[in-house]
């Protein structure tokens, strides 16, 4: 599986699709100052259009459990990502969000910091469907959007551990995730960072240039 991160506009993830991602994640605005963050209304525009192409992953960000069942009952993802920063998965909410969208699945991100990652992931692999192995960076909050590499020894053993699918993300490009995909293994590969161009305002926008060349070489390795 291959997926592309922060989608910002319909022809952002149309272009991504047509390059051949198959699962389009969308950042929706909620006061946390998310990366590539964009307005509900924005988020529904972008899953409307991707209905029946490709699978629609909303990563949201809120202080109570409640609020999340919320997105989740209004933008009707198929699947929802949790950061951990703030809201981790539990059992009851990944229960709550399933039951307000049939067929869910609950992804959470796992910050590979160290050895400790694994009993981490084992756990949350307890009760989600899928786990996300990402890196952690020193002043951007919470897991994700480093735009670097981690320890692919410690997602390996990972993926070896648990029984549900795992994607590998943190500084993947066309350059380096057929070797990622070689050392770990995994059901899945994402890319955010390596596949933006970084704007003048501290924004980001895709280059579908860089999507398709990293789509490229995970397939390739994939097969």
């Amino acid at each position: 599986m291959i997926q592309i991160y922060s989608i910002q506009t319909v022809e952002e993830a149309l272009q991504c699709v047509q390059a051949g991602a198959e699962s389009i994640g969308v950042a929706v605005a909620t006061g946390a100052d998310l990366p590539a963050e964009v307005p509900e209304a924005t988020c529904a525009e972008i899953f409307a259009a991707l209905e029946g192409r490709a699978q629609r992953v909303l990563l949201v960000v809120t202080p109570t459990e409640e609020e999340t069942v919320e997105y989740v009952r209004r933008l009707q993802p198929d699947i929802l990502q949790l950061c951990g920063n703030r809201l981790p998965a539990t059992p009851e909410l990944a229960a709550q969000c399933r039951a307000v969208r049939p067929g869910l699945r609950v992804l959470q991100a796992v910050g590979v910091d160290g050895p400790g990652a694994i009993d981490r992931a084992k756990y949350f692999a307890g009760f989600c469907d899928m786990l996300i192995l990402d890196s952690i960076a020193p002043g951007i909050a919470g897991i994700g959007a480093a735009g670097r590499t981690h320890d692919w020894s410690i997602d390996a053993e990972i993926v070896r551990s648990v029984p549900c699918p795992v994607v590998l993300a943190g500084g993947l490009d066309a350059e380096n995730v057929k070797a990622a995909i070689e050392a770990v293994r995994p059901w899945g590969v994402d890319s955010f960072t390596r596949t933006s161009d970084r704007l003048p305002d501290g924004g980001s926008r895709k280059n579908i240039e860089k999507v398709r060349a990293f789509v490229q070489a995970a397939r390739e390795a994939f097969a």
